[in-house]
């Protein structure tokens, strides 16, 4: 999965692996703090929407590559952040979904996802490791 930022008046958006099992450790004790969520719930947040847990997962990732930036500078409208399912992530999503959606459903499901695999990020190190975006 990637947390995908494209700030307004942005020529190409900035475009981060996000792989919960691979953020550190001090990173993971800040985010409980700030959001008050142990690790599990935070991931399964993000992934969900929740706003306070993707601004503080762009923190993490501006701060990497900017290490002066503050939480508080970090804004952004809903539609300037968004998170991606990679090609391979999509692909295991849709054998699941073949396997376990309703047959009045099925069709319709598997058509959607289609149509977004075809369009998703192809990474290259996807291959035999994808992994959902949640920490048990």
């Amino acid at each position: 999965m990637y947390l995908v930022y494209k700030p307004e008046g942005s020529e190409e958006p900035s475009r981060w692996k996000y792989n919960p099992r691979k953020i550190m450790s001090a990173e993971r004790e800040w985010v409980e703090r700030r959001t008050e969520r142990n690790w599990s719930e935070f991931t399964k947040d993000v992934v969900q929407g929740s706003s306070l847990c993707r601004r503080a997962l762009l923190y993490i990732f501006l701060k990497r590559e900017h290490p002066g930036v503050k939480y508080d500078d970090v804004d952004f409208a809903w539609d300037e952040l968004s998170l991606e399912y990679s090609k391979g992530e999509l692909i295991e999503i849709r054998k699941s979904a073949s396997e376990n959606t309703p047959a009045d459903q099925r069709d319709a499901v598997l058509e959607k996802l289609d149509s977004e695999i075809a369009e998703a990020f192809d990474d290259p190190e996807d291959v035999g490791k994808v992994q959902l975006p949640v920490a048990d």
